[in-house]
């Protein structure tokens, strides 16, 4: 993992902030035919997922992820029997649970996720996608290319940016992910990645300046 060095100031923060409210879908969360975890190192996604099982919200729990580019160096066990094992101990039963523990991105948690509905003959229409909060839009982009027939809301743990930063997860790291997602929503359509979103000149100038600031790392080559 690379090392983050640029440094956080108020100028800083008052930036990432911007970029944490877009990233942000701010759904209002109704019943649905299953709720989507997407897998990561992040095991507070599996609990929002629990969440909102336990509240009634959807009869079917899906957890989709294997081993990725972050966990692959840390765990043995994929993200997504982790996810379960932490749905099953707060009191998800067993049986309102799928389990997709191949994939590696978003793309595939989704095609995956696809392929272990057919097989089970299900074909909710209507979802909830958990997933981290910086990757809510691009994660809601990713999943209307790839199954535009569906409807979705979009939410993850409920944490503001200065609560969400931990020791596996610093800010410095929160900051550069969050700008390398921004440029894959303005790249990606056009790679066939995802569907378009419109990006605030706002929120586009203070990615230039996070960018100018040395917040760098997460890039991809255009």
């Amino acid at each position: 993992m690379k090392q983050e060095t640029s440094a956080i100031t108020p100028e800083v923060l008052e930036l990432a902030g911007k970029l944490w409210e877009y990233h942000h879908m701010n759904h209002t969360m109704r019943p649905a035919d299953c709720i989507f975890a997407l897998g990561s190192h992040d095991l507070r996604v599996a609990d929002r997922a629990t969440e909102l099982y336990l509240e009634g919200l959807a009869p079917l729990v899906i957890f989709s992820g294997g081993l990725g580019n972050v966990t692959r160096g840390i765990w043995t066990e994929t993200e997504a029997d982790q996810f379960a094992g932490i749905a099953i101990r707060k009191g998800v039963p067993e049986s309102a649970i799928l389990v997709e523990n191949k994939s590696t991105n978003t793309g595939e948690n989704i095609l995956f996720t696809q392929q272990l509905l057919k097989e089970k003959n299900l074909d909710p229409r209507t979802f909830i996608v958990v997933q981290k909060p910086y990757m809510e839009r691009r994660s809601f982009a990713t999943f209307k290319k790839h199954w535009p027939d569906k409807e979705l809301l979009v939410t993850s743990p409920q944490l503001s940016l200065l609560e969400y930063p931990n020791e596996e997860i610093p800010m410095e790291r929160v900051i550069n992910i969050m700008v390398g997602d921004l440029q894959r929503i303005r790249i990606y359509p056009a790679k066939g990645f995802q569907v378009h979103q419109d990006i605030p000149d706002n929120i586009w100038n203070a990615y230039e300046m996070l960018v100018d600031l040395g917040f760098s790392s997460h890039l991809v080559k255009e």
